[in-house]
């Protein structure tokens, strides 16, 4: 990863949102490895480019697109739990995301922040614990925890309500396409991360 320049926030803003995979920690590549092994063992290649347009999918909804574009009739259930314990197996590979990290670590106890992901809650914990982070959020909204997943705005305005600020107030910092539009129906302010850093997702560990 390759920092680009130092990230800031909006001086309107009163609370922090922030998306986990792939703004908060570089665990894009993992999850990639993850599905893209497993699909292998079925004869299916995924490329990068087209995992990067699942970015902020929960598993299912990505399973449901494998399927669609693939032709495959995987099972959600099944394959999501074999790729969660594929991609369980590498989360101690994990790398925080140092512009948004630093901006974590500065504005802890000065905002109310929160995590608002479209991943498991269970694994969400354990990258925040990875991260040296656990302490620094009590909020943390996850698929688990909405109906309605990125795009639509549920996520993030759980969040701003177990934080107590308005949506308006709220500045949210994502990495992919759907959370970018679910922060923005949300109507808070919105930064793209992905302008902060570069990261290449087809990398090996």
């Amino acid at each position: 990863m390759t920092v680009l320049k130092k990230l800031e926030i909006d001086q309107r803003a009163r609370g922090l949102i922030f998306d986990l995979d792939g703004t908060i920690a570089d665990t894009m590549p993992i999850h990639y490895i993850a599905y893209r092994t497993i699909l292998r063992k079925l004869g299916v290649e995924m490329t990068p480019g087209f995992f990067l347009t699942m970015a902020g999918m929960p598993a299912h909804m990505t399973i449901y697109k494998i399927n669609e574009v693939f032709g495959t009739s995987l099972d959600p259930d099944l394959f999501g739990q074999m790729k969660e314990e594929e991609y369980e197996r590498n989360m101690k590979l994990m790398k925080p995301i140092d512009p948004v990290v630093d901006l974590i670590r500065e504005y802890h106890g000065k905002l109310p922040m929160a995590v608002g992901t479209g991943g498991y809650q269970r694994l969400a914990w354990k990258s925040l614990e990875i991260l040296g982070l656990k302490d620094f959020f009590s909020v943390v909204v996850s698929s688990d925890d909405v109906q309605n997943h990125k795009p639509h705005p549920e996520t993030f305005l759980k969040c701003a309500e177990r934080m107590g600020v308005e949506p308006r107030f709220c500045q949210v910092f994502e990495d992919g396409r759907l959370g970018l539009e679910a922060a923005a129906s949300a109507g808070m302010m919105v930064t793209d991360v992905t302008a902060y850093y570069e990261v290449t997702i087809g990398r090996e560990f």
